[in-house]
C-alpha cells in the first residue's frame, strides 16, 4: 500500500479521512499545526484516537516550514492536502496572512512534491472559487470572480497546480468541496454555531431570513470522494464534491430545531457582501469519472449530527 501524507490531519475532515486510508491500510502520515483559528482542544480530541493505530505517524507541523515538510514527505507518497487558513468571512480582516498560509504553504508542498516525486497531489479547493458565476456550479464554468480572500486563494492554489502538473508532470487533482458537515465539525461553522445557540436558548442570525442556499454535504460523502479520487490518476482534473441538492438554511435550522428538541430564536438580517447567495454542485463529472455517489441526505445527517452534537459538544466534553 501506497504510504499517504494527509495536511490537515487533525481537523474535521482531516481526521475522518485519516481513519478511513487506516481502514483500507494505508500507512498514513499526518501533519498538523494546531493554528490560533480555533480552540486547539477540539483538534487533539479529533486527533487521540489515531494516535495509537497502527500505520499511522502524526508530526506536528507548519506546512511553510520548508525543511520540515522535505524531512516529513517520503519518495512516491501520495499527497493529500486539506490543511488550509479556513473561513471567509475572517479572510476579509487578515488577507496577507490567508495568502500566506493557502498559498505559499501549498507553494511549499508543491515544490517538495516534485522533489520526492509523489505519485500524485490532491489539493482540497472549495465551492466558494464559484462566487457569483450561475447554478448549478459546473467545473468548466468561469471562477475568476470570488467574492473573499479565502475564495481567491484556494482559485489561485488550482491555478499553481495546473503550472505544477504542466511544468513539471506532478499529477494533481483538486476537489471543490461544498459545506462538508457531520460530527466534529469546526466550531466556527454555522451548522455548529446554531446548534449551541438552540441549545442554550440564545438568538441565532440568518441572513436574508435564511433564505440563503447551501449544499450541504455529509463529511463521510466528502471522504468517499476523496478516496476515489486518490485511488484514480489524473495529469490534472477538478472535481466538485458535494450533495447536488441545495437547501435554504431556515430548512437546516428547521431540523436543528427537530433533531435537537429545541425550538430556535431567530433574527434576520441582511446578506454579508463576501457571502454567496448560493452554492449547487453539479456532481455530474465526479458521478462519471470517479464514480462517486453521495447517499446520506440532510435529514440523515442532521440527525446523525445531533446525536453526536449532543453526546459531545453540548455536554462541553
Amino acid at each position: 500500500m501506497s504510504t499517504v501524507l494527509v495536511t490537515g490531519c487533525a481537523g474535521f475532515i482531516g481526521s475522518h479521512l485519516c481513519e478511513r486510508l487506516l481502514e483500507e491500510g494505508y500507512h498514513v502520515i499526518g501533519v498538523d499545526n494546531f493554528d490560533d483559528y480555533y480552540d486547539r482542544r477540539f483538534k487533539e480530541r479529533n486527533l487521540k484516537p489515531l494516535l495509537n493505530r497502527a500505520g499511522f505517524r502524526f508530526v506536528e507541523a507548519d506546512i511553510r516550514d520548508e525543511e520540515a515538510m522535505e524531512e516529513i514527505l517520503e519518495r512516491r507518497a501520495v499527497i493529500i492536502h486539506l490543511a488550509a487558513r479556513p473561513g471567509v468571512r475572517p479572510s476579509i480582516k487578515i488577507p496577507k496572512l490567508y495568502l500566506d498560509v493557502n498559498v505559499r504553504g501549498t507553494l511549499i508542498l508543491a515544490e517538495r512534491a516534485v522533489e520526492k516525486d509523489a505519485e500524485q497531489f490532491i489539493f482540497a479547493s472549495s465551492s466558494s472559487v464559484y462566487g457569483l458565476s450561475e447554478t448549478p456550479f459546473r467545473e468548466d464554468l468561469p471562477a475568476d470572480k470570488p467574492l473573499s480572500p479565502y475564495a481567491s486563494t484556494k482559485r489561485c492554489c488550482e491555478i499553481l497546480l495546473h503550472t505544477f502538473s504542466h511544468d513539471f508532470s506532478l499529477p494533481v487533482t483538486c476537489l471543490r468541496l461544498f459545506t462538508v458537515y457531520g460530527p466534529r465539525v469546526r466550531p466556527d461553522m454555522a451548522i455548529y454555531k446554531f446548534a449551541g445557540a438552540i441549545w442554550m436558548g440564545k438568538t441565532i442570525t440568518l441572513y436574508d431570513g435564511g433564505g440563503l442556499k447551501r449544499d450541504y454535504t455529509y463529511v463521510s460523502d466528502i471522504v468517499e470522494g476523496i478516496i476515489l479520487a486518490m485511488k484514480k490518476r489524473f495529469s490534472y482534473e477538478i472535481f466538485n464534491l458535494g450533495y447536488g441538492k441545495p437547501i435554504e438554511i431556515r430548512y437546516l435550522v428547521k431540523l436543528l430545531e427537530e433533531t435537537l428538541g429545541k425550538r430556535a430564536k431567530i433574527v434576520s438580517a441582511p446578506k454579508p457582501r463576501e457571502d454567496m447567495p448560493e452554492t449547487h454542485a453539479d456532481i455530474s463529472k465526479a458521478e462519471n469519472m470517479l464514480g462517486y455517489r453521495p447517499r446520506i441526505a440532510i435529514e440523515e445527517g442532521i440527525k446523525r449530527f445531533s446525536e453526536w452534537f449532543i453526546e459531545n459538544a453540548a455536554e462541553g466534553k
